[in-house]
């Protein structure tokens, strides 16, 4: 058995939080004021504290009453989609995705809709998160896309998204073409992502460049790096994946193209179960992806 007060009393908690009002609250679950009041007070029983600060013809939660409200807000939500889910008409699906956040945010969340509309019956549920995902535990999660790692694996199947090209990128603000771009690369703070491997420090003794070492900036997400670049803090490298819209709006330019060496890398990777290769909503979303990727489906 769960610890937890009983599921009325929290309805009637939320409603009245969230209207800041028990006669509104009332109205909302078809209950009467009074009803609403002495729920109210059981829980405040339960807790063995107020929730609430009572005055005139209004109700205001008190601190703890707001962190409550807050936290059970997010619940009811979820136990809303999960219902949901379960009422969906017999020919839908629900897809659940797990990605790297600036992959989903950067790349995967301006496509989807294309996919949605191609595929009116499968509904889309997207988490995101910088640790790899177990999928053989996480039954729920169907999908898994995931930086610079595989799920290997007896009973998963991955398979890569393609190569990436990873270079440096700046604001054109930033450009000088009074000095050589080796010159200005000396110059410029440089930003990276905490989380890629590809390195400054890696990339300049590639390109025989001397490694400014003393202005730098990271970030824990590369969305944020290319943010960061676009605003002009300076020199950003990272994949031109999560750069596309940034530098087809001209808000991004390549920094030394055609002068400094090329890099490419897979560092996306798209899991699933072996067991559910044959399931109608991850084949469909495969083969969307792939060819959204450049990538030949298995």
């Amino acid at each position: 058995m769960r610890k937890l007060p009983n599921y009325v009393l929290l309805r009637a908690f939320e409603a009245a939080a969230r209207l800041e009002s028990f006669t509104l609250a009332a109205k909302e679950l078809h209950l009467t004021q009074s009803a609403i009041s002495h729920q109210i007070r059981e829980l405040e029983d339960y807790f063995g504290k107020p929730l609430f600060l009572r005055k005139n013809r209004k109700v205001e939660p008190t601190a703890e009453g707001r962190r409550f409200l807050e936290s059970l807000s997010r619940v009811f939500d979820v136990i809303e989609a999960a219902c949901n889910e379960v009422t969906l008409a017999p020919s839908s699906q629900v897809l659940a995705l797990h990605c790297s956040p600036s992959f989903a945010a950067k790349w995967l969340s301006p496509r989807l809709p294309e996919f949605i509309k191609n595929n009116p019956d499968i509904t889309i549920r997207l988490t995101s998160g910088a640790e790899p995902i177990d999928l053989l535990r996480n039954q729920e999660i169907d999908i898994a896309i995931s930086y610079q790692s595989t799920h290997e694996g007896p009973g998963i199947s991955s398979l890569s998204l393609g190569e990436e090209k990873i270079m440096p990128l700046c604001s054109p603000d930033l450009i000088d073409p009074k000095i050589s771009v080796e010159e200005l690369m000396s110059k410029l703070t440089l930003i990276e992502s905490s989380l890629n491997h590809h390195t400054w420090e890696r990339w300049f003794e590639i390109n025989q460049l001397k490694n400014p070492s003393s202005r730098k900036m990271s970030f824990d997400r590369a969305a944020l790096s290319v943010s960061a670049a676009v605003d002009g803090i300076g020199a950003v490298l990272e994949s031109v994946r999560f750069a596309e819209r940034e530098l087809s709006r001209g808000e991004l330019v390549e920094l030394g193209k055609g002068i400094f060496l090329p890099t490419t890398d897979r560092t996306h990777f798209l899991s699933y179960r072996s067991n559910t290769k044959n399931s109608q909503k991850i084949k469909l979303f495969k083969e969307w992806i792939c060819i959204k990727a450049g990538v030949c489906t298995e």
